[in-house]
């Protein structure tokens, strides 16, 4: 049976990616923010309606960190009430609802990498409204795959690495944080991995649904700072800036302050998505390789 896909957030970073990465793999009914009002829940369900899908994912989010402090009841409506009413149609139907969350659950205070065990306790309204959406999606249950992942970005849409490629066109030094730690984790690889953990889900490759149902982190291997992270894009990319390379100094955090609190410490493990999907992402300096060799 060739299953009926509704994708939510089609052109966004991993919206985009995702309608690459499952082309060929079922009937796919994208859409995009303008076609489907994620603050009114009626809509929401007569969209779920029209589309009679097998598969729901949910790739929309608010995601603008600082904008948020600011818009605390919208980036709630689209991050958290969102997610629970796809998440009523998904198990009223027992289609499978595939949802990203976020690193920024955490408020980056543990030494080690946080598992999925470990209690979040975010520091902004962003991580708090990811967060509210996790909690809805497991309290109605079903068929559901949460995957949080971190620092996303891509070849499409506005991210760090378009941010840095702009930004070291125009000046000839930049300060970036050195003290913040995370997986960089691109939208390319989060979609392949979610085609191969689809694929094995609906062939049963998995077991029961009480044997793969749940929250995973997903994120690439392999951890940097943000310096580090714009140091690496730098030393691959002088082509796309002309051969002009800035010179990019440290900072602390203390030294950008921002209107949201950003965890210290992001690095998700992911030994669970492993273990029960077999499935790993790429490192981090491997995966950006691969999107400035599509830029």
């Amino acid at each position: 049976m060739t299953p009926r896909i509704l994708l939510v957030g089609s052109t966004g970073q991993v919206g985009r990616e995702l309608q690459r990465s499952f082309a060929g793999f079922g009937e796919m009914v994208a859409c995009d923010r303008n076609a489907l009002d994620l603050t009114r829940e009626d809509f929401i369900r007569a969209v779920i309606e029209r589309a009679q899908p097998e598969v729901i994912l949910n790739a929309v989010a608010y995601t603008a960190v600082d904008k948020a402090e600011s818009e605390p009841e919208l980036a709630h409506a689209i991050n958290a009430r969102a997610p629970q009413v796809l998440a009523e149609e998904a198990a009223r139907r027992g289609t499978l609802l595939v949802h990203y969350s976020t690193d920024y659950v955490f408020d980056g205070s543990k030494p080690s990498p946080w598992t999925e065990s470990d209690e979040p306790h975010p520091l902004n309204v962003y991580g708090a409204s990811k967060l509210a959406g996790e909690d809805a999606i497991r309290r109605v249950g079903g068929r559901f795959l949460i995957f949080r992942t971190s620092w996303v970005y891509g070849p499409h849409g506005k991210n760090f690495l378009f941010t840095m490629l702009r930004l070291g066109r125009e000046r000839e030094r930049l300060t970036i944080v050195d003290d913040q730690q995370g997986a960089p984790t691109t939208s390319i690889a989060i979609a392949d991995a979610t085609r191969v953990i689809v694929e094995g889900v609906l062939a049963g490759r998995f077991g029961a649904t009480e044997n793969w149902a749940g929250l995973y982190h997903m994120t690439c291997s392999g951890v940097a700072s943000w310096f580090v992270f714009a140091q690496a894009i730098f030393a691959r990319a002088s082509r796309l800036l002309d051969g002009r390379l800035p010179h990019v100094a440290p900072i602390a955090t203390a030294d950008y302050p921002t209107p949201a609190r950003r965890p210290l410490n992001s690095v998700l493990c992911c030994d669970k998505l492993a273990r029960i999907f077999d499935v790993r992402l790429p490192p981090w300096e491997a995966a950006l390789d691969a999107v400035l060799r599509q830029l």
